[in-house]
């Protein structure tokens, strides 16, 4: 799974602002297609039906883990995004402990408690399916109406989710500078 590209582009003087400009690739939003969800806040995993693998960035000057699968390489960053087996990423044991019988062909977020500071406040681990997750129907699709929402909205952010199966993303915390 690529990177989730974000809604509208990041100033390359500072990355973690963001510009007016739609991003080319997430149009599609603002022109009112696809459905909006709840971005969940956690940790990328993904089973191909054979294993668990769990989403790594080697940040520029590192080494790859062992059997590292590169997805893309982002220019701006310097990082590179990929896949390494879940067996040796830091996650490992909460996966397992989180997947049950799950073994459907797909990505999914680890949520729990020893992940990201547990904000989504689960008591144990689990997996949400990314196509599995709450709606969020009165989503704005401008700048300034994301700005206000976000600024209220309890959770990381929005996902939308187009039917050809790309997706947008926009965090809460895009909006802090």
């Amino acid at each position: 799974m690529k990177k989730i590209p974000t809604l509208f582009r990041r100033d390359p003087e500072n990355m973690r602002h963001l510009l007016r400009e739609v991003h080319p690739d997430c149009q599609w939003v603002i022109d009112g297609e696809g459905i909006a969800t709840r971005k969940m806040d956690g940790t990328c995993v993904m089973f191909d039906g054979d294993h668990w693998w769990a989403r790594r960035e080697v940040k520029p000057g590192k080494p790859a883990p062992p059997e590292f699968i590169k997805e893309e390489f982002d220019p701006n960053t310097g990082k590179t995004v990929g896949w390494e087996p879940a067996s040796q990423s830091a996650f490992a044991a909460l996966l397992m402990e989180a997947v049950g019988d799950e073994t459907c062909i797909t990505t999914y977020e680890l949520c729990g408690p020893k992940i990201n500071r547990n904000p989504e406040r689960f008591s144990e681990h689990v997996i949400i399916r990314h196509d599995d997750t709450e709606l969020v129907p009165d989503a704005p699709r401008d700048f300034d109406g994301l700005k206000k929402f976000l600024a209220d909205f309890p959770h990381e952010g929005i996902v939308w989710h187009h039917p050809d199966g790309r997706m947008c993303k926009i965090k809460r915390r895009d909006f802090k500078s």
